[in-house]
């Protein structure tokens, strides 16, 4: 494996930890929306401990992405500048909203709380867009830039912007995906209504990751050349699948903490799905595939991504260790939704 396909894995799986971590905390946050107000403590009160660390994950995969391929970040960053923007101040706002709402009351309470919840909603449903335009490609030039603007005909060809009917369907598949991630956080040792939550938004979810990934088909042909020619790679959505089916199995029988590491397996197997039917690109382009941005082609020199894995690999053991101490000290079962929610 040479140096550019080892730090493609990386940063996929700086990004998949990401998408597992504060996964679970965006599908909390949507549920503190629709949840009774005597509920909405206890669902902060989970995250409390945790959504700190969660949410670095974030910076880490930027971090790394800006370092093995600085090339697509550069172009990436400039050409998704406006959705960019929007994600920092919905960061912003739900991180007020979890704190402030902890130390307010009466209609400031309320306010803060439904800050939370809706910045949690549209931060799931702005990431899954943003995975949606990385599989459909966007309009590089021959000097491998672009600028995408909110929306322009909802088509998935020629001049595309961050919206189309297909990143739509990203965002929205994402919200149910990590939603149901959610639930599972919230039940996983505890059987009450967040379990009963996860078991109505199964078949939803099922339904639309399907949707998603026949659509991902028809829009980037590129995954299907890739499967048919590397067919092991089937493997990642059989994975999914498998963990998908094992969450419900696992719930019923009232295991609600290994129901949850199922969605986290599924949800990483997903992420791999995807990263595999896309590699070598980066960032593929919607009008000329020999555009697109490859791995080998946005990599930094080679002597720099040496030595950056030479610090990577102790530096993520600490990050590890830190993370098993802290979930095994603080992350405590809840279960704070009411019946019939």
């Amino acid at each position: 494996m040479s140096l550019p396909e080892l730090w493609f894995c990386i940063v996929s799986l700086m990004l998949a930890l990401y998408v597992v971590f504060d996964g679970f905390d965006l599908g909390a946050g949507i549920l503190h929306l629709f949840a009774r107000p005597e509920a909405r403590p206890a669902i902060r009160e989970s995250l409390g401990p945790v959504w700190h660390g969660n949410v670095v994950w974030l910076l880490a995969a930027g971090g790394t992405l800006y370092f093995a391929f600085p090339a697509a970040y550069a172009r990436a960053f400039s050409g998704f500048y406006l959705p960019l923007i929007l994600v920092l101040w919905l960061l912003v706002f739900r991180a007020l909203g979890l704190e402030l709402a902890e130390h307010v009351r009466g209609v400031w309470q309320s306010f803060w709380g439904a800050c939370f919840g809706l910045a949690s909603l549209a931060l799931a449903v702005v990431f899954g867009a943003a995975l949606g335009n990385v599989v459909r490609g966007v309009p590089l030039d021959a000097n491998g830039r672009f600028f995408a603007p909110l929306w322009t005909h909802f088509g998935t060809e020629g001049k595309v912007g961050v919206l189309d009917w297909y990143t739509v369907l990203a965002g929205v598949t994402a919200a149910l995906v990590l939603t149901f991630h959610g639930a599972l956080w919230l039940s996983r040792d505890a059987e009450g209504a967040s379990g009963a939550v996860a078991r109505r938004l199964f078949a939803p979810v099922g339904l639309a990751v399907a949707a998603l990934t026949a659509a991902s088909f028809w829009v980037q042909p590129h995954i299907v050349d890739r499967l048919v020619t590397r067919p092991l790679g089937f493997g990642f959505p059989a994975l999914a699948i498998a963990a998908f089916l094992a969450s419900r199995r696992l719930l019923d029988a009232g295991r609600g903490a290994r129901a949850f590491l199922m969605s986290c397996l599924m949800i990483t197997a997903l992420f791999a799905s995807a990263c595999f039917g896309l590699y070598p690109y980066l960032l593929p382009s919607n009008t000329d595939p020999s555009l697109g941005l490859t791995a080998h082609g946005a990599a930094a020199p080679a002597y720099g991504l040496r030595i950056g894995l030479l610090w990577w690999l102790p530096g993520m053991g600490l990050v590890a260790v830190y993370f098993a101490a802290v979930y095994r000290r603080f992350a405590r079962p809840a279960e704070p939704l009411e019946a019939g929610h």
